[in-house]
């Protein structure tokens, strides 16, 4: 993991790089920059030299790590997404969320991409802007916002990006709502869905390319980003059968106090994306371009 004096490609460190925006991240980055892709665990068909397995938790080995492949970027994509495991787990939580994100900042003076949430809102009043104030109202939530506002006070130069419902289709994770919805309507299993939460659903190769693009243009600062319109995740799941031809009568509408959570859910969320479609000149794709996208990927 020595630098290389002869190679002039940036050098990206991915945290959580074996997860569906991991996975995303790396097939976008990967053919222009000196990745190291590290997670808990690395899939046996992933192991090369470019990937490694690592706690980030664990200071040492983080130091460690950084001080062998000094990145020039840490992308960090890393966490407890478990929203009731986190709730349970609050110490765990901590760790996972705000102490690793201590230890990969922690000396470090590159560009760090820190991947937050909608959750550090309530989700009384959404679509949310950058200049909403927070106000979590979950464990996961407030860990996510404590490693924020953390950030703002080291030596990095960082940029805070916000998604909210990140879904891809990929055989390294089980926590894509789309691969959910899919597997289950294939299998003709009946599904509960909340039709009382809402947000703007993210691809992950929609924020991946956001992603190269902040990179290149080392946008600073706090930025939202999310789907082209707000939606309920009953309609999402309406959406995502009709685009890959499944039987949506199995799709049954729930409220979310139904489901009796241990973590309370914000409902109207969704991120308002204004401020990074200015300032990357990009438009968000709609929901229905990005699933048509993963069919044709699937069916190739």
């Amino acid at each position: 993991m020595a630098r290389n004096t002869v190679s002039l490609m940036k050098r990206i460190l991915i945290t959580g790089a074996f997860g569906q925006l991991g996975v995303a991240c790396i097939k976008q980055l990967s053919h222009r920059f000196n990745i190291l892709a590290v997670d808990l665990f690395v899939p046996d068909d992933r192991k090369s030299d470019h990937a490694l397995a690592l706690d980030i938790s664990d200071q040492t080995a983080v130091d460690q790590v950084k001080n062998e492949f000094q990145p020039d970027v840490i992308l960090n994509l890393a966490a407890m997404t478990n929203v009731d495991g986190c709730e349970l787990n609050p110490v765990g939580a901590q760790s996972a969320n705000v102490d690793a994100v201590k230890f990969l900042a922690d000396g470090f003076k590159g560009h760090f991409i820190q991947i937050s949430t909608d959750y550090i809102f309530d989700g009384n009043n959404g679509p949310y802007s950058e200049a909403d104030i927070p106000n979590p109202i979950s464990v996961y939530g407030q860990t996510k916002w404590e490693a924020d506002q953390y950030l703002e006070s080291t030596e990095c130069i960082v940029t805070t990006l916000r998604p909210n419902v990140v879904y891809g289709y990929t055989k390294y994770t089980k926590a894509s709502f789309v691969k959910w919805v899919v597997d289950s309507l294939v299998a003709k299993k009946t599904i509960n869905i909340v039709d009382d939460q809402w947000n703007n659903p993210t691809w992950t190769e929609a924020l991946a390319d956001v992603i190269e693009r902040v990179i290149d243009k080392r946008l600073l600062g706090t930025h939202h980003y999310g789907g082209d319109r707000v939606m309920n995740r009953y309609e999402f799941a309406h959406i995502i059968a009709d685009i890959f031809e499944l039987d949506a009568s199995l799709i049954k509408p729930i409220k979310t106090v139904e489901l009796n959570q241990d973590a309370p859910r914000p409902l109207k969320s969704g991120m308002k994306t204004d401020k990074i479609e200015k300032e990357l000149g990009i438009r968000p794709k709609s929901v229905e371009t990005c699933l048509r996208e993963i069919r044709n990927q699937l069916a190739s």
